[in-house]
């Protein structure tokens, strides 16, 4: 079944400890969408400026995404600018944010768009996101939805509303932390459900995933990489990897819910392989294949037998 994702596409200065690149493809939507495109057909809800070049439009539409709700605004695309710490590749300050043309999204679903089964609210204005849940003709089978500190501190009773009509939320360890004024994340969990989701997805960077999923918690690890050049896309490319797994599996089991979890790990985890979308738009089913198989093997161990001995003192 396909996804919608609503977002950003935006050019992204980056530094890293690796490297860096100027005006690099990115955005919430552009990361999801190259993710979830391996598993379902993907549109994208979004807006770019004039400049947007064409070789990035022909990058995402030969991932087969669907590009007709890709608006083209008078001026500049969103651009982002920063810096990862060389102490800790995920700790990163922000240089420079240009909203630019996305100063002034407005998103409008055609219909074909408001009949979508499943939905992915990426990172934008509280307020946005209820639009287009409004826009929806009929509820969604599944909807998602990420979002950031600064719409928790600026718009919380905003954001608190829309989540309560999401059934998954994504957040990252400090996010998660704020909305739920949680030093703990178990308790962080436990609170964010509360707002009236089915499951807690909470992205732990290098320690892997923490979901809460209705009375059940699991967790994962990251898969473990020699070298991570830009984490920018990861949040985003793992939750296109999950919401593009439930949308092609429909299993909305506890077990689908934790391959999810797994699959959106390893997704992740290909994309902070390169700057943009260079190594995510790459893969082949091999590569997917291999790396979730490898993963799994990597947390597999024997249990003790039922009622076996445990060999306690």
């Amino acid at each position: 079944m396909s996804v919608l994702v609503v977002g950003s596409v935006a050019y992204d200065t980056v530094v890293t400890p690796v490297g860096s690149r100027n005006d690099a493809l990115g955005g919430s939507a552009t990361y999801f969408s190259g993710s979830c495109s391996y598993f379902a057909p993907v549109s994208v809800v979004a807006v770019v400026g004039t400049d947007f070049l064409p070789e990035h439009r022909d990058l995402l539409e030969s991932r087969g995404v669907d590009l007709s709700g890709l608006q083209t605004a008078d001026g500049p695309t969103f651009r982002w600018s920063g810096v990862y710490s060389a102490e800790d590749v995920n700790a990163r300050s922000t240089l420079d944010t240009q909203l630019n043309v996305f100063a002034q999204f407005a998103p409008s679903l055609t219909e074909e768009q408001r009949r979508a089964p499943h939905l992915f609210l990426a990172n934008v204005d509280p307020d946005l996101q209820r639009g287009v849940l409004d826009q929806m003709e009929s509820r969604p089978k599944l909807v998602g939805l990420d979002s950031m500190n600064f719409w928790i501190e600026r718009k919380n009773s905003s954001l608190r509303s829309v989540i309560s009509g999401a059934d998954v939320l994504f957040m990252d360890e400090g996010e998660a932390r704020s909305l739920a004024s949680e030093v703990n994340l178990v308790k962080s969990a436990h609170r964010m459900m509360d707002f009236g989701t089915e499951a807690v997805v909470i992205k732990r960077a290098g320690h892997g995933v923490l979901m809460q999923h209705g009375d059940a918690l699991f967790a994962a690890p990251a898969v473990p990489l020699e070298n991570v050049v830009d984490p920018t896309g990861a949040g985003d490319a793992f939750a296109g990897g999950f919401m593009g797994y439930l949308s092609a599996t429909g299993d909305a089991s506890p077990a689908g819910f934790r391959r999810a979890a797994v699959m959106g790990t390893v997704m992740g985890s290909f994309a902070v392989e390169s700057f943009s979308l260079d190594r995510l738009a790459s893969l082949t089913g091999d590569d997917i294949e291999g790396r979730f198989r490898e993963h799994t093997d990597l947390v597999r161990f024997e249990s003790i037998e039922e009622g076996g001995p445990l060999p306690l003192r």
